[in-house]
């Protein structure tokens, strides 16, 4: 999750286990705009296989249905399923198994994805196959809600796609704004907090340098601004303000 950054400096930020692991959640949001209800992601759902429960030692059930009904929702009433890109751990979620047949778990919704992406995700390469799953995703595909987007694009009034690249070549963001006030989610740009450290990128981002310039054009943007960021792996908390302090980007949180 740090690239070529040495361990002996990471862990001071975080700790791994025996396994050189570290723990990391996978933080949905739901955003609520002109009646309509925009699901951020889905996580990886309940129909990956017993390895890849094993390479990301997850554990328990999908929250996905339990999240929804904590906000007196339920999967029927999303209406925008916005992907940032298509890992596993990102698009899983958007399927389930229903009468030994996959199906898509937001019947509802639309399905927003980057053509490149899409593209990527659907021919996958020696390097890519691991976390992209063709069949699940041509289920989103074959349900024709599937809408593939290129480039930025501004979906709802004040809500945006911004495509960033630089984990994949079609990693997009959301970007929201409303009365003066603004929520941003980068997904694995800036995975956590402990990523707000220009030089601190993935050694799975396909394109890290992309990675670091648009995060850094991210951060000065969002400085001292009224703007939340929201993190997809971060565990300590999930959302919080960019502040910069001689030189360097750091976060306030903020309440969920």
């Amino acid at each position: 999750m740090f690239g070529v950054v040495p361990k002996k400096i990471w862990s001071k930020l975080i700790a791994a286990d025996d396994n050189n692991l570290i723990k990391m959640e996978i933080n949905l949001f739901v955003l609520t705009a002109y009646r309509k209800h925009i699901l951020i992601d889905t996580g990886f759902g309940d129909c990956i296989t017993d390895k890849e429960k094993k390479i990301y030692a997850t554990g328990g059930e999908s929250n996905i249905e339990a999240g929804l009904k904590g906000m007196e929702l339920i999967p029927d009433d999303i209406d925008i399923v916005f992907l940032t890109h298509l890992h596993s751990d990102h698009a899983g979620g958007t399927i389930k198994e229903e009468n030994g047949k996959l199906v898509p778990r937001f019947k509802n919704a639309v399905y927003l994805v980057q053509k490149d992406e899409w593209d990527d995700a659907m021919n996958p390469n020696e390097r890519t196959a691991a976390v992209y799953y063709p069949d699940r995703l041509e289920v989103i595909e074959e349900s024709g809600k599937l809408q593939l987007l290129a480039d930025d694009a501004e979906f709802l009034p004040g809500i945006k796609a911004i495509k960033t690249g630089g984990h994949t070549r079609g990693h997009q963001a959301i970007e929201a704004e409303s009365e003066g006030a603004g929520f941003a989610f980068y997904a694995d740009i800036i995975p956590s907090r402990h990523h707000l450290r220009i030089p601190y990128v993935a050694s799975v981002d396909l394109f890290p340098l992309d990675v670091m310039e648009v995060k850094k054009s991210l951060l000065e943007r969002l400085a001292g601004t009224d703007t939340v960021l929201a993190f997809d792996h971060e565990s300590e908390f999930k959302m919080g303000r960019v502040i910069k302090e001689d030189g360097k980007f750091n976060i306030t949180p903020v309440a969920e």
